[in-house]
């Protein structure tokens, strides 16, 4: 049976091949894209988050992020947004395809990310984007994260060529970005293997479990905190840096495991300085940086890459962790729970 780490060691070669077969092209539209209305739930909302700041870079537009069933219900679009994406992985998400499908009724340009392009979703819109990442059979998704992260920046790239925003030598720039971060797949998976042989113990008994992020990785945490949820089954939350100082920290005790994720930014020395405060009161402090380690608390990918990119490469830690901590808990996450969940709720069709 197959496991999230199965899918875990898929995604070198899954991203590689997405990045080779992306070309440049023309696209009808998308140089008239200036406000785009993202519609996800779930991971599919998290990879948003990850992705927003880099893809408004990219291509130069402004991005709103909403939960389609909140939006469908009681949301009201701005008369700024010129088109909508829809992202599903599975392309079953009732709420994703009754908002988009509804947008689309209203004269709006429409698209869909997906891994299954023969989905209800794509029925419904103008544009299908493929995942290019296959089914993943796994209800925990992790290659289908990073996919749609890849896959999102792609887009960027592409609206910002329709636009003619970025220079060639931007495009070339950023896809060795890429290039960069995708090839230390490999690697980041092993160092964070070691990185939970030290830490075992302390994961193993750990009741409260909390990541905090800036900039493109405040997706990430929130990524964190989905996986983890999911996964092992404690009390888990992801805040944006900034946040986190604006009440949040008051919960903190011993039992609490702090998690940093933390790029070369000028927003890195801030967290730092949250860290070293928040140590005398939590039961561990841990980091995952993009940076070298500096001692065993630190899990250092030793990448030195654009901040934009980092959101595709700082989540494999955490989707890693999520599966080894709840093995280690004695959670079986191939035994199903809630089975009848989806049918009764209607939450996919």
């Amino acid at each position: 049976m197959e496991t999230m780490l199965d899918y875990i060691n898929e995604e070198e070669a899954t991203l590689q091949n997405i990045l080779a077969n992306f070309s440049l092209k023309r696209v009808s539209g998308f140089e008239k894209i200036d406000n785009l209305l993202i519609l996800a739930t779930g991971s599919s909302y998290n990879a948003c988050l990850a992705a927003k700041v880099t893809l408004e870079k990219f291509a130069d537009i402004a991005i709103t992020i909403e939960e389609p069933y909140n939006f469908n219900h009681y949301g009201r679009i701005s008369n700024s947004v010129d088109a909508v994406l829809a992202v599903s992985q599975s392309g079953k998400s009732a709420s994703t395809i009754d908002a988009v499908a509804k947008l689309k009724k209203e004269g709006l340009f429409t698209l869909a990310l997906t891994s299954d392009v023969t989905s209800p979703i794509a029925t419904v819109v103008d544009e299908v984007i493929d995942l290019e990442m296959g089914i993943e059979k796994v209800g925990f998704v992790t290659k289908g994260y990073v996919a749609t992260v890849l896959q999102l920046f792609l887009l960027g790239l592409t609206i910002g060529h329709n636009k003619q925003t970025l220079t060639q030598a931007q495009l070339d720039y950023y896809q060795d970005q890429l290039k960069k971060v995708i090839t230390a797949i490999p690697e980041t998976i092993e160092k964070t293997n070691n990185f939970f042989k030290v830490h075992e113990a302390v994961f193993k008994l750990g009741t409260r479990f909390i990541a905090i992020g800036y900039g493109p990785n405040w997706g990430t945490a929130k990524e964190f905190e989905t996986k983890f949820t999911e996964t092992v089954r404690k009390p888990s939350q992801g805040f944006e840096l900034e946040a986190y100082m604006h009440g949040p920290y008051l919960e903190a005790n011993s039992e609490h495991t702090l998690f940093f994720i933390e790029t070369n930014s000028s927003n890195e020395a801030r967290s730092q300085a949250l860290k070293n405060y928040m140590r005398a009161y939590v039961g561990q402090s841990l980091t995952v940086t993009t940076a070298k380690a500096k001692d065993e608390t630190e899990l250092g990918l030793a990448i030195d890459c654009d901040e934009l990119v980092t959101a595709l490469i700082l989540v494999i830690p955490f989707q890693i962790l999520a599966y080894k901590i709840a093995t280690a808990k004695g959670i079986d996450l191939s035994q199903r729970i809630f089975d009848d969940f989806d049918q009764v709720l209607k939450s996919k069709v």
